[in-house]
């Protein structure tokens, strides 16, 4: 049945948040907490279905809820990406799944294809529609038709650069956000149909197996153009980092900072939120001698997967923006715990464990505002008091001292030799 009933649409000049909005993403309910935890103003999430994440843990109904609240205690936001292009089989269900997410308290959806973004604003009102990503939007006036269609902010194509975003802003009365740090894709704004092709997994439905990250051979005429003993070829781009050019991203109107990464591990995501919050808020409590500080380029650092550029921002990226080698592992630091409680009497942490660690190791302990100091890890015992050799059970708890006070939620990591 066709339904006449008029869309809500979005009334009212939001140009210009006060402070541009911080977006970290959350594969579970756990990444949310500590995305929200190191600073993040609002955390995107996938539900079961409609989401470009399918091999994300992903969140049912109950842990949306449970997700909220929680970022509510922090004046945090939580989006639902429903950013598919749905076939057929696809819309049923979908009014029930929005109605879900709207009880829910979820803040907003970020969505791609017209029916999703049309159904919403009819049988969900409260939700916010946030144009994804995925419609590749670089310019001012297709930003315009979609503020006519009722969207008080579009997340614009990855290639977009400073210039066009500049654009966009003197023309059209709308917020604007862009991807800032995380995973490039090597295709057009993640239209890419490799998956599709050698493994049957729709990219565009939630199914990419990153084939750019694979290694391959190159052949011409059936002939091996390299010998089978010489590195394999990938064609993956590098990660995009734009925690240098905070002032800029500031200053051309960007309004949400999107991070990219629900796959990403929970060292990661609360590793690159921590550096970012730290920048935001020191260029906005002083743009007039806001200075980069090396310690939040260094932490970075600890959390990359990959070598870092500029993406689109500048220019447009060229040969040597891709990795073509055999990558290695960038960050030189593993995720080894993260403190459950402190005893400020005994100066003891109770510690899950996370990964291997040992006394007479060093580690590092970091939390939230950039605390951090580094120390030797001393004798360690289990819950019942026994000494240990080695914390090498996964989620094991584990009782040291600490030569700092630190706090649940702190997170310890090693240096990987």
């Amino acid at each position: 049945m066709v339904t006449t009933q008029t869309a809500p649409r979005f009334k009212g000049k939001r140009n210009r948040l006060d402070k541009p909005e911080l977006l970290a993403p959350a594969g579970n309910l756990e990444k949310l907490k500590f995305a929200v935890h190191y600073g993040a103003d609002a955390v995107y999430i996938g539900g079961q279905k409609y989401g470009l994440r399918s091999n994300a843990d992903n969140f049912s109904f109950e842990e949306m809820k449970e997700g909220v609240e929680f970022a509510k205690q922090y004046g945090a936001k939580v989006f639902v990406a429903t950013n598919i292009y749905a076939h057929n089989e696809d819309i049923s269900g979908l009014e029930d799944y929005l109605r879900e997410l709207e009880n829910a308290g979820i803040a907003a959806i970020i969505a791609a294809d017209p029916i999703i973004i049309e159904t919403a604003q009819r049988v969900a009102p409260k939700l916010e529609v946030h144009l994804s990503t995925q419609q590749s939007t670089m310019n001012w006036q297709a930003v315009q038709f979609w503020k006519e269609e009722g969207l008080p902010r579009v997340v614009l194509a990855r290639e977009a650069s400073i210039e066009e975003i500049a654009q966009i802003k003197e023309h059209v009365d709308i917020e604007i956000e862009a991807f800032i740090h995380g995973a490039m894709c090597s295709s057009f704004s993640g239209r890419c149909v490799l998956s599709n092709h050698f493994t049957d997994r729709d990219s565009n439905r939630g199914g990419c197996c990153q084939s750019c990250r694979w290694k391959y051979d190159i052949y011409e005429d059936d002939l091996q153009m390299v010998s089978p003993e010489a590195d394999k070829f990938t064609m993956g781009s590098k990660d995009l980092g734009m925690l240098e050019h905070i002032p800029d991203l500031i200053d051309v109107g960007v309004d949400s900072f999107k991070i990219e990464g629900r796959m990403k591990s929970l060292h990661y995501v609360a590793t690159v939120v921590n550096a970012y919050r730290q920048a935001i808020d020191s260029y906005m409590a002083d743009p007039e001698n806001y200075e980069l500080k090396q310690v939040w380029l260094d932490d970075i650092q600890k959390a990359a997967n990959r070598p870092l550029n500029t993406g689109f921002f500048y220019d447009t990226p060229g040969a040597e923006d891709h990795i073509y080698e055999p990558e290695d592992k960038a960050a030189p630091y593993d995720f080894a715990g993260v403190v459950v409680s402190y005893d400020a009497e005994a100066g003891t942490a109770v510690i899950q464990q996370r990964n291997h660690f040992k006394p007479g190791q060093e580690v590092e302990f970091f939390g939230p505002n950039g605390t951090f100091f580094k120390q030797i890890v001393p004798e360690i015992k289990d819950d019942n008091g026994s000494v240990l050799d080695a914390a090498r059970h996964p989620l094991q708890r584990i009782v040291m001292k600490t030569d700092q006070p630190v706090r649940a939620m702190d997170m310890m990591r090693k240096r990987v030799r």
